[in-house]
């Protein structure tokens, strides 16, 4: 299923990128400071974590986002390059109204279990035999935004057309 957000270029992460359900976990690679427009239109700075992943967008940390980190690895943001987490969709109460929000696993992630999920998802998606079927079982991965996932994705849909 497809977001209406995901149509225009949003320059950080949303929970409108998430499926239902879905999760995603990320490698913090720095933490810094920017501009972004509030709820009113208007530029506001805020802390942001940057991730790996060349197509990956940074993510507006909130107070309770970094509490769930801070719980994680530390309250040193030094102490957060290098980790990783994990983000979902979560309905929560903001600004008078119930919203998507995107929230942090408050677990860290077992870099075994990562590996083991990206090659039993590799494995599904070489089983793919129609570029159909390939975009099916792609949108359902945990771990698409992965370089290793990303290729194999996209040598098959080469090889399907």
């Amino acid at each position: 299923m497809t977001h209406w957000k995901q149509n225009f270029d949003y320059k950080f992460t949303g929970a409108y990128e998430l499926q239902p359900g879905e999760m995603k976990t990320l490698t913090i690679i720095k933490t810094g400071h920017a501009e972004v427009m509030n709820q009113q239109g208007k530029k506001e700075t805020c802390f942001v974590a940057y991730f790996d992943g060349a197509n990956q967008k940074p993510m507006v940390l909130n107070k309770t986002n970094c509490k769930t980190i801070g719980k994680l690895y530390g309250d040193m943001i030094e102490n957060w390059i290098g980790k990783q987490i994990t983000i979902k969709s979560e309905k929560v109460k903001a600004f008078g109204e119930v919203v998507d929000a995107l929230r942090i696993v408050p677990i860290v992630p077992q870099k075994a279990d990562i590996e083991k999920i990206i090659s039993n998802e590799i494995s599904m998606l070489r089983d793919c035999r129609t570029l159909n079927e390939l975009q099916q079982v792609y949108l359902s991965l945990e771990t698409k935004a992965d370089p290793r996932t990303v290729k194999i994705k996209d040598e098959l849909k080469t090889l399907f057309k």
